[in-house]
């Protein structure tokens, strides 16, 4: 076992010195990256129908490409998913991930040979640098829980597709075959809830040191490790120390994992999508995740008060401005040209290049010019718990625009852990916290409330599992899937107000 340890702090020291090497270089580096991508597809069908054999800088590429989500893509895609060969990217993708559904249905995000290997790279060098900078390692000998979809994979025209986490599965080190849970066999197991409650039976005798998931998701499977325990999960696994995630801010989530751990434990943040793996915390010391600039992706940003307006200025990497929101374009090896992921982002440092998630370009309100977007929301909760006994174990937010009295009003539903006072005991003044911390950050919302346009924010209080219940009634209980923080209408609250008089 100390072979395995002195192995990945070695291991860890290369992974650093590699990273070193293209982050003290990132212009050059995308420049790199740039060029490639477009000489690796200039002959399939995408790249002559936009002119890739004269594209030579970045203003041909916003001359002949132009800014596409899915559904603008999806010509391209579906001939592709027909298993028709260089459309987007040279021959055939190797999978499809296949991710929730749109206006046209599911979504088929090609993965090929070239794109596949920086998603394993990226998730293997974000632990690797945790150990490079806190020297901490021994975990390595203990067991370690991914919390993901299915690995077990249809196939479509010669292709096979499933959920990202279930193909990623077939690509974990034989180094961690020994030390992963769970087993393959529950790991296939499709219903969430059957999953959840068998992964609780088959993890709790053992060492878990490291756990990894979507913090909704591993918060359920610490609630029947509890139960089960009638314990800390501390206690349970008394060398847990690590805690891995991605998808969602974890800060509204901090205090109940606290308490449902027994004590502060180490975590790590991804960025990773379908689309590409674009992040990773490298610092327990910065804030931001590391955007990854040499991993067959080139970054475009748009600021995201100009998104929709007539063709708004495409930013290089070069270019972009600490503390500014941005609308996050991709073009990758994988095929996907001048793509809206649909994140938004904002740079927390410029040496090197991090990033912390801001929002979704289409999650905000607006409803009467405030132009709130995730991040201020999830700050203002964290802002408002502060120095209280309060836990959240869920939430969303959404505009009241007709109340049956009064000024109209953001409505905050917030599903509390009411044991051992996770529970505002002055809901009013709760509300009144988080209001204040929201004007505090967001100019055009403090005007509203000056104004007399909006009143200050009302708490609606969720039922215990009131979001869970959601999510399985829509078809999207557990794996990748994430709740919205923001909408900008009211059909998450109307469904979640409904259910609570039911």
């Amino acid at each position: 076992m100390r072979i395995k340890v002195l192995a990945a702090k070695l291991l860890a020291r290369k992974a650093h010195k590699d990273t070193q090497k293209w982050a003290s270089k990132p212009v050059e580096i995308q420049q790199k990256v740039f060029k490639s991508l477009i000489k690796q597809a200039s002959g399939t069908l995408f790249g002559n129908d936009h002119h890739f054999n004269v594209i030579k800088t970045h203003d041909d590429f916003v001359k002949y490409v132009p800014v596409r989500d899915y559904e603008a893509l999806k010509s391209y895609v579906d001939l592709v998913v027909e298993g028709k060969e260089n459309i987007l990217w040279k021959g055939k993708p190797v999978y499809f991930a296949k991710t929730s559904g749109t206006t046209s249905g599911a979504k088929y995000i090609p993965l090929t040979k070239e794109s596949i290997p920086f998603h394993i790279q990226a998730a293997r060098n974000a632990i690797l640098s945790y150990i490079h900078e806190t020297g901490k390692a021994d975990f390595v000998k203990g067991k370690m829980i991914f919390l993901q979809g299915s690995p077990i994979l249809e196939e479509k025209n010669g292709i096979k597709l499933g959920r990202l986490s279930g193909i990623v599965a077939h690509y974990v080190p034989k180094y961690l075959l020994k030390n992963r849970m769970p087993s393959w066999e529950t790991n296939c197991i499709e219903d969430w809830e059957t999953k959840v409650n068998a992964i609780v039976e088959e993890t709790f005798h053992e060492n878990m040191t490291v756990i990894s998931g979507i913090p909704a998701w591993v918060q359920m499977y610490f609630e029947k490790l509890q139960q089960k325990g009638n314990k800390k999960v501390g206690e349970i696994f008394k060398n847990f120390n690590l805690f891995i995630y991605g998808g969602v801010n974890f800060e509204p989530y901090r205090a109940k994992f606290e308490n449902l751990i027994g004590r502060k434990v180490d975590s790590i943040e991804l960025f990773p999508a379908s689309e590409g793996f674009f992040a990773y915390q490298d610092s327990q010391k910065e804030i931001g995740m590391l955007l990854l600039l040499n991993s067959g992706i080139f970054y475009e940003f748009i600021k995201a008060d100009d998104f929709f307006t007539e063709n708004p200025k495409r930013h290089t990497i070069g270019e972009v401005e600490l503390g500014v929101n941005y609308a996050l374009i991709i073009s990758t090896n994988a095929g996907l040209w001048a793509y809206n992921i649909g994140d938004t982002v904002q740079f927390t440092s410029l040496k090197p290049y991090r990033v912390i998630v801001s929002g979704r370009i289409k999650h905000f309100i607006s409803a009467f010019g405030e132009h709130v977007i995730g991040k201020e929301v999830e700050c203002a909760l964290k802002e408002a718990m502060e120095g209280s006994t309060i836990r959240v174990n869920e939430f969303t937010v959404a505009p009241q625009i007709s109340p049956k009295e009064g000024l109209p009003f953001h409505e905050w539903l917030i599903e509390f852990d009411s044991e051992a006072s996770g529970e505002p005991n002055d809901m009013d003044a709760f509300a009144l916290k988080i209001d204040i911390a929201m004007r505090k950050q967001n100019v055009y919302y403090d005007d509203l409330i000056k104004g007399n346009v909006l009143r200050t924010l009302v708490v609606t209080k969720v039922n215990k599992n009131g979001f869970q219940d959601y999510m399985k009634s829509i078809g999207k209980l557990g794996g990748q899937n994430k709740l919205p923080r923001l909408s900008n209408d009211r059909k998450i609250a109307d469904v979640l107000n409904q259910n609570k008089k039911t």
